[in-house]
């Protein structure tokens, strides 16, 4: 196993098992050759506008920078809708996960295309994104 992804890496082929996982979420299976559950799928609610996956993968690389992550850490960016009284209309989520289950959390308040790299929480905040699981809060 690890040399073939050894040799992956070094052909430029390398897929982490988080971009098979998501291609397939993506094309509405949830393994291979079994469909996924209508309820489930979300190819109508992708925006495949080309700036807008160029904007999500800035921001997922300079996650990775900002925090130091490795290559095959799972990182979450995506933009969604809020219809909440002062919420802005679209938002910015941010998601990765260190350790064996330490998931770090971070929301920017503004739609994912405008999002540059002075808008992430800086390096040393690392610790305080960290989402406590028991809190019961879940707002950001």
């Amino acid at each position: 196993m690890i040399a073939a992804v050894a040799t992956r890496r070094r052909l430029g082929t390398h897929v982490s098992d988080y971009q098979r996982a998501l291609k397939a979420w993506q094309a509405g299976r949830n393994a291979p050759g079994e469909p996924m559950p209508e309820a489930f799928r979300i190819g109508p609610a992708l925006n495949r506008d080309p700036a807008h996956a160029a904007a999500i993968e800035r921001v997922r690389a300079w996650t990775r920078q900002r925090f130091r992550l490795a290559e095959e850490t799972a990182v979450l960016v995506a933009q969604v809708s809020c219809s909440l009284p002062g919420c802005p209309p679209l938002e910015t989520v941010v998601a990765f996960w260190t350790g064996d289950v330490a998931r770090h959390q971070f929301k920017l308040f503004k739609p994912v295309t405008a999002v540059v790299p002075d808008d992430l929480p800086p390096a040393w905040m690392k610790d305080a994104l960290v989402v406590d699981e028991d809190s019961g809060f879940e707002c950001c």
